[in-house]
This record gives C-alpha cells, structure tokens and sequence, in this order.
C-alpha cells in the first residue's frame, strides 16, 4: 500500500487533469441477460486455449453490457463489482457472463474521478479500463477455449503496448513458465474501445497447461520465509492460496521449502535449492527478470516502518516431481529502468549487491524505502549460483533478447495492431497516437540494446 500510494504520484498530474463531467452516458438500451445453453457443438467447446493465445493473430471480443448496469460499473469502478452480461466471439455468444473492472491503486491512476489519489474512487474517466470476464459465472461451470476467465489488460500506462507481450515471452522462451499473453480488440455494446493485452489468467487452467502435474497448491505474494529467514506460519501460506482452497489445503510441501532454506548452512544452500528446485528454470527466471528490469516485481523488496514485502509472482507446488517454481506476474513497468529511473520501482542495487547493512534504505526521488533483494536468504543462494546465472544470461542474450528475435517479434506484433491503434486515436483523445506509439516502441528497442550490453 505505501509503494502503490507514492507511485501515484507520478500520475497524480494525469489525474489532476482528468475528465470530471462524470460517468460517460451512451443511453444503451437495457436488455435481459439471458441463460444460453451450450450445444455440445461450439468452437469454444471443441478447441482449447492456443486458439486464443494464437500469437500470429489479432482476435475481436465483444462484450454486451445492459445499459443500466454499464453505467454502474462506470459510476464506481474500483469497487470491481461483477455484472451480468454476454461475450461473443468469432460468430458464438456466452451468455451470462460476469463482468468487471479490475486494477490496482496505480492502474486506476487518471483513470476515475475521486479526489483523494491514495484511495481511488468516483466515477470512470479514462476510455479503457482493465477487465475480467468470467466465464463460469454463478458456478455455471462454462469454460471458454479450456479458460474460466478472460484478463483484459488496459496498457494506459504503457504506450508501446508491447511490456506485457513482449516480456513473458521472453520469459517463455527461457523455459519459464510463464502467463501467455497478445493483443486483442475489445467492443463493448458494439464500440470499439481500443487495443488490449489479453494475458492469460494464473490458476487452476494455467497450472494444467503449464505443468504436466497441474493439480498442486498454486500461491500468490506470499515469499516462502520471512524477513528474518525462517519458515512463515502455515496460515500465512493458505491465505494466499489460489488453487485447492476447497479440498482441505495443506501447506506441507512449501512449509518444508521454507524450513530447508532457513535451517540450510552456507555450504548446503545450493544443494538445498536444487533439490527443491528446478535450477534451470529458476535461474533462467532471474535472468530473464533481472535483463528487463522487471523491477517491481519479487525482487524489490518495498518497506514501511520496517517491514519489508515483494509483490507480483506466484509459486507453484509441483507435487509429482517434488518442485516449487517461481511465476513472473504483472510487468506493466518492466523494461523501463533499463535506461531511465523510475521514481517508485527502480531497485537501486545491481544483482548479488547488498545496501546499508542489509536494512531499509531510501531511494529514488520520494526516498521511498527498499530492502536488498540478496539480504533474503533464498535469493542469496541464487545469487551465488554464478556459472549458471552466466551461462543462462548468454542464451537469453543471443537467442530471444537478440535483434534477431526479440525486435522482430516486436515489430511483427505492432504490424498486427497498428490499425487498431490508429482506430483507437481516430474516436478517443485519450487513445496513444500514432507518433506517441511509434516513439515509445523505438524507446522499447533502445532499451533492449543496452540491456544486450549489461
């Protein structure tokens, strides 16, 4: 909360100047959401989540909202109210869904009404807004392509519209596993709102897809041992449960991950993590996470009045092969402190260093208070892995962080939605230009060539 409170202030200025007439009024007509049942035949039925996350393609949703219910949602949406309504895709329509806004303190940043910026409120004021649709709504037990839920990410603060894509991609292609995410064009009651990052959803479907044993504990923001290195409370394992939450969860296998790690001596810590561990893919993460200074994630460590958190990633159980493994999430404000200082997320020490004795220190421009990552005993052990760290770090240089592949991959992506960002620009002031665009995804390249040279 103290991180995400100073981080608005960097688009305190935005939302300052925001549009204050109140919620926008389209006058669409109410409707009845009506329960439609499948089939057996559909496409959504008989295909399976590749379709969606098909990289060579620029796919269209459309969602309906009854008119009365769409003002709702507008008039307050951080309060991420579900409402009732349909989604069509390709020609097929689901009907009920559940629909909502959804965002953290800095993604509603300019984007609502409310005049207090550390506690977001008010009304809607900026076009697009990030969304969730949920398919099986009221436990209809519906899946959409093998999916339960749809994330529509806003990209507002991103005007390459490229970081989220681009960056578990890269993930990706190092072994990581990773949330699949590409663009897509969003309607609502038949307007086009503007390009989207649909990234796939971490639970249940997404352990299945990604692990061959999908059934494990899958867990969000909770780091396995505490700041003083021993093995957190089981408690505090299960309130940040994903999966399981229903089937008398145990916390046993992360409970006994922690403890290894607290209890390991200097000269076992390495072999205690690879046994826990899949040391390729954890050090292929590090890599990866550390070339695009995906800063405000598992390795900045935030603090207030002397405890000290990270945020964005999830840890999964995999049950059969004995493995824990580290998701990356969220990199809306990944690749920008490669060549510039984000006020908020930039973690002042470079990997494997260490600051003011391993206590919290200020930095940046509001001195917002950090914690070296490698004062956390289960990062110091990665640290010391320095031969595998060296040797994944040239892979990713000269394969996907490459020319070669990562600016093309950039430049295949926006020849998909450069008309869509131009459609976007021609109805909403708010929407990226086409010069604003274009500037920031060369900024994008520059960023990783230096990050080829770090």
């Amino acid at each position: 909360m103290y991180k995400d409170k100073l981080f608005l202030l960097i688009y305190l200025i935005i939302a300052l100047t925001a549009c204050k007439k109140g919620p926008i009024d389209y006058n669409d007509p109410d409707f009845n959401v009506e329960t439609i049942t499948p089939s057996g035949n559909e496409q959504y039925l008989t295909l399976d989540s590749d379709y969606i996350f098909d990289q060579n393609k620029l796919h269209t949703f459309e969602l309906n909202i009854p008119g009365s219910s769409l003002f709702e949602i507008d008039s307050d949406p951080t309060a991420e109210q579900y409402t009732e309504g349909t989604l069509t895709f390709e020609g097929e329509t689901l009907s009920p869904v559940g629909i909502r806004y959804k965002g953290s303190i800095g993604a509603f940043a300019g984007s609502v009404s409310g005049p207090d910026w550390t506690n977001p409120s008010g009304f809607k004021t900026a076009t697009k807004l990030s969304m969730k649709v949920k398919i099986n709504w009221n436990g209809s037990g519906n899946k959409f392509y093998g999916l339960k839920k749809l994330q529509f990410h806003s990209q507002n603060h991103d005007k390459s519209q490229m970081r989220e894509r681009l960056g578990y991609w890269l993930f990706q292609q190092m072994g990581v596993p990773a949330p699949r995410s590409v663009h897509a064009r969003l309607m609502i009651n038949g307007r086009f709102y503007g390009v989207y990052a649909l990234t796939e959803q971490i639970d249940g479907r997404f352990t299945k897809y990604h692990f061959a044993d999908g059934d494990g504990n899958l867990y969000k923001e909770c780091w396995p041992i505490s700041m003083n290195g021993q093995a957190k409370p089981d408690w505090e394992y299960l309130n940040s449960l994903k999966t399981n939450e229903d089937n008398n969860p145990s916390a046993t296998m992360i409970h006994s991950f922690a403890n290894d790690i607290a209890t390991a001596t200097t000269f076992n810590l390495s072999t205690v993590i690879s046994n826990w561990m899949d040391e390729d893919k954890v050090m292929a993460y590090v890599v990866t996470d550390r070339a695009i200074r995906h800063d405000d994630g598992p390795f900045h460590w935030y603090c207030n009045s002397g405890n000290c958190n990270s945020h964005n990633f999830y840890w999964y159980e995999e049950t059969g092969a004995g493995k824990i493994h580290l998701i990356p999430w969220d990199l809306d404000n990944a690749f920008e402190n490669i060549t510039e200082q984000n006020a908020v997320t930039n973690i002042k020490d470079e990997w494997g260093q260490t600051s003011n004795n391993c206590q919290p220190f200020s930095h940046g421009l509001f001195g917002i208070q950090q914690r070296s990552a490698a004062c956390d005993k289960l990062t110091g052990g990665w640290v010391n892995l320095t031969t595998k760290y060296a040797q994944l770090k040239s892979q990713l240089i000269n394969g996907p962080l490459s020319i070669a592949e990562a600016d093309a991959k950039i430049n295949l992506w926006a020849s998909q939605i450069r008309a869509a960002t131009e459609e976007a620009r021609s109805l909403y002031d708010d929407a990226v230009s086409i010069s604003e665009w274009e500037s920031a995804i060369n900024t994008m390249k520059a960023q990783l060539a230096v990050a080829r040279t770090q």
